[in-house]
């Protein structure tokens, strides 16, 4: 079907409340978008109809003039068939109601940093003078590549006028309702953070405040008991409290939540390190005898099998060529390296590299030192290897610095090499290619940034990190090492990170390495520093992961 000459509707991804919305193609700009159809109820009058899509419309232009990066943007709104339909931003994700029924309620410091995200949404559409009335779980979309956005603002309720009524007066479900809207229809910004509470309560304690059996003895409960006390909440809990309190004006403020929030995420532990070598065993869930490793080095050949995830699917982009690959990759043999280190073959580009760098690079490319070859597969160590130090730096323009949606920070331009990805990178850095992996080496000291784009989308994250984590140790190519956690990503779809420690020359060295899949395609980014560095280098590191897009 085809709405206003324009929006090809495809398949449903949602519905609710007054409406129903769909994945569509919008055939003048050639995009995806989203498009809701305006659905009524039976039971409405004409009159109630007409009252409610005007005030609809309304609302929805409201919504169209907020510009934030967590309230999903509207594009359009247009009639066809007597009725409005709403064009808005498409968001591949999942629900945050789905998420918790998939894979179950998230950590407090997790729900805090949802909790900032959908508040910073709330105080926008305040000041624009927009009260959302409908915040839940149901409408808060956690994107594939992580973003929080708020979604249905005043697309999905009721008029607070008086000027509509009926049976079911509440739409959306009661447990996420302020007791005032509950009790006359009130809804105010107030209002909007009391549902805000509700929503974080069912994020860490995978049930909202006031579950009943129906809806009638929510509804009671609302109006005569306090919210069931939260027990997974931890240091959110008295932010949760302090929202859910049945008076507007003894609600917590805006300000104040966002300062409490800001408090939990800042007061998290990091997560905690693995001491001993039987801890480590039983976290990666295989056999590690370093010491085995190490006396089988003198045997001069090993075979090292892949990660766990496998090598992704030879793509068509021609960067990706790897000719030196034998025996379809089930195993890769390693040699006896420099300095006693087992490594894998290195798997080169046939591309030159003597040519200048294409003008989206912010780093130097060179051949991969034939002398130092890494173990293959995605880690710290696969770039770790100094590169030679005399080569020049090709840093970007400052045009290139940005690009609208995230601010790098001084000194760091986007790099591209036309592979289908984009990266910002130190200006000055040098790069290289080895095998699916790009190197970014900082010239003057120890730092390496690793961007691996040969993982298979279908791998399993958390199990290819701990099993890359076994072989790198049986192999004894991580000294030293020391494991401070391996775990899903929060709020990403498909994406682990792993974080460790290990000795390179006798230095101890800090790494973290995610794995994630975006536009379809399987990733590893790496930051590997010296542990003394490594606290200033974590704003740089979530820059990267953050900024990381494909293209």
């Amino acid at each position: 079907m085809l709405v206003a000459g324009r929006y090809r509707l495809g398949e449903p991804v949602g519905s609710g409340g007054m409406g129903r919305v769909w994945l569509a193609r919008d055939e003048m700009l050639d995009r995806d978008v989203a498009v809701k159809e305006f659905v009524p109820p039976e039971w409405m009058t004409d009159e109630e109809r007409v009252r409610l899509r005007d005030r609809t419309l309304r609302e929805a232009r409201s919504a169209g003039r907020l510009n934030h990066p967590h309230v999903v943007r509207i594009y359009d709104v247009v009639h066809a068939d007597g009725l409005p339909w709403i064009v808005m931003e498409y968001v591949p994700s999942r629900s945050l109601h789905q998420v918790l029924q998939d894979d179950g309620p998230f950590s407090p410091a997790t729900a805090a940093r949802i909790g900032m995200a959908l508040l910073d949404a709330l105080r926008a559409a305040h000041a624009a003078g927009v009260v959302h009335r409908d915040v839940k779980p149901h409408n808060v979309l956690i994107g594939h590549d992580g973003r929080v956005v708020l979604t249905d603002f005043g697309l999905a309720t009721f008029v607070d006028d008086g000027a509509v009524t009926g049976p079911g007066l509440i739409v959306g479900s009661p447990q996420y309702v302020s007791p005032e809207r509950a009790r006359d229809g009130t809804s105010t910004p107030e209002s909007d953070l009391w549902s805000l509470g509700a929503t974080l309560y069912a994020t860490v304690e995978g049930r909202s405040p006031y579950a009943r059996d129906n809806a009638m003895a929510t509804l009671m409960a609302l109006a005569t008991e306090e919210p069931d006390p939260p027990t997974r909440a931890g240091m959110l809990g008295p932010v949760l409290t302090g929202l859910l309190r049945r008076e507007p004006k003894q609600r917590l403020t805006a300000v104040e939540v966002e300062r409490r929030l800001r408090m939990i995420v800042a007061a998290t532990p990091a997560p905690p390190r693995i001491p001993s070598p039987r801890q480590a065993r039983a976290i990666i869930g295989a056999e590690i005898d370093q010491s085995a490793a190490v006396r089988s080095r003198t045997s001069g050949v090993r075979v090292l099998p892949v990660a766990d995830d496998g090598p992704a699917p030879p793509p068509d982009d021609r960067h990706h060529a790897r000719p030196g690959l034998v025996a379809a990759g089930l195993a890769l043999v390693a040699v006896l390296g420099i300095g006693g280190i087992l490594a894998g073959y290195l798997v080169r580009d046939t591309e030159p590299r003597a040519s200048a760098p294409p003008a989206a690079s912010a780093a130097t490319s060179t051949a991969a030192p034939p002398a130092s070859a890494a173990p293959a597969g995605f880690s710290a160590v696969v770039c770790d290897r100094p590169a030679p130090s005399n080569l020049p730096t090709s840093p970007l323009r400052s045009a290139q610095r940005g690009d609208g949606r995230w601010a790098l920070l001084p000194g760091w331009s986007y790099f591209s090499n036309g592979s289908g990805f984009r990266m910002p990178v130190p200006d000055g850095w040098t790069w290289q290619r080895v095998g699916t992996s790009y190197c970014f080496r900082d010239p003057f000291g120890d730092t390496v940034l690793t961007l691996d784009t040969g993982r298979n989308p279908k791998g399993d994250p958390v199990r290819a990190c701990r099993t890359e984590a076994a072989r790198l140790v049986r192999a004894g190519a991580l000294p030293g090492y020391q494991e401070l956690g391996i775990a899903a990503t929060p709020l990403k779809d498909k994406a682990a990170d792993w974080e460790y420690r290990y000795e390179r020359d006798d230095v101890l060295v800090h790494a973290r390495t995610r794995w994630f899949v975006e536009g379809g395609r399987g990733y590893a980014i790496t930051w590997a520093t010296r542990e003394f560095d490594w606290p200033s280098d974590v704003p740089k590191i979530n820059m990267v992961l953050s900024s990381f897009g494909v293209v």
